[in-house]
């Protein structure tokens, strides 16, 4: 029998990771809780060993890549320089939710009264042109721009979406995090904080902008919206295998795609994408 324990709190370790079939998986912080749930009913049904390890989608793209991880955990697309340095491998991405980046603030500015944001609103925030929420009919109270590591998934759909550039500078952040959960915890802690993140991370203390498109639409942050689209930061969850995929690996990848592994994704929040 197999005994599920945990490693660390960004770590999940399902079965005895002993096992000479063990599963290594690793990467976004977005993509965790899905895969994380998943694992949890397939070690239950067959034994084999799951390890699932947080980290970001670009740390978990290189684990793979090195070879110490079996699947990577990925919230954006592998870039053009990420094939380039690994070009004698080959990937697959394989979507197995959708999700949207939220442009999320604390509670007490969306109580104030700031519900919708532009794009170039939010991207003056960023910039460091913008630092005040009475700017936007809000409170007289200085803005805390929260920020995410580079590397993260998140932030490059966010500023992609924001700015038209997935790498660009956020000169008017106050903070970096990395995780979803580390950036959902600086939000609730301030009054006054904006920041990104995944759309199953809100709460009643995280609340997320509405964003208000050019032709003066204000679209909701909504599972319908996200479904249909029509939000602007839509994007699917990946899970990144190289061509030398080991069977058990693979096995697992099938079942994210199966029905019960689509349960755990909608369990996490997201969309699925098989039925």
């Amino acid at each position: 029998m197999f005994k599920a324990y945990s490693l660390s709190a960004l770590t999940l370790c399902l079965a005895a990771c002993s096992a000479p079939e063990a599963v290594n998986i690793s990467g976004s912080s977005t993509v965790l809780p899905a895969v994380s749930l998943a694992a949890d009913s397939y070690v239950a049904e067959t034994g084999t060993a799951i390890i699932v390890n947080a980290g970001g989608s670009g740390s978990g793209f290189n684990q793979l890549a090195e070879g110490q991880t079996d699947i990577g955990m990925m919230s954006r697309n592998i870039t053009a320089s990420e094939l380039e340095r690994f070009s004698e491998l080959e990937f697959t991405s394989t979507a197995i939710g959708r999700d949207a980046v939220v442009p999320s603030i604390s509670s007490e500015i969306y109580e104030a009264g700031v519900t919708a944001l532009t794009l170039p609103q939010i991207a003056d925030i960023y910039a460091g042109r913008v630092g005040n929420w009475s700017v936007f009919g809000g409170p007289d109270r200085a803005i805390f721009a929260i920020d995410k590591e580079a590397s993260r998934g998140t932030r490059q759909i966010f500023m992609f979406v924001v700015t038209g550039d997935s790498k660009a500078k956020a000169t008017g952040a106050d903070l970096v995090t990395g995780s979803n959960n580390e950036e959902q915890t600086a939000l609730t802690q301030s009054d006054s904080a904006i920041g990104m993140l995944s759309f199953a991370w809100l709460n009643e203390e995280v609340r997320g902008l509405s964003v208000i498109m050019p032709n003066g639409q204000i679209i909701e942050p909504s599972l319908e919206n996200v479904r249909n689209g029509s939000f602007p930061f839509v994007r699917d969850l990946t899970v990144v295998t190289r061509d030398d995929i080991k069977p058990a690996a693979q096995k697992f990848v099938d079942y994210l795609l199966g029905p019960d592994g689509q349960k755990a994704v909608e369990a996490s929040g997201y969309i699925r994408v098989t039925e």
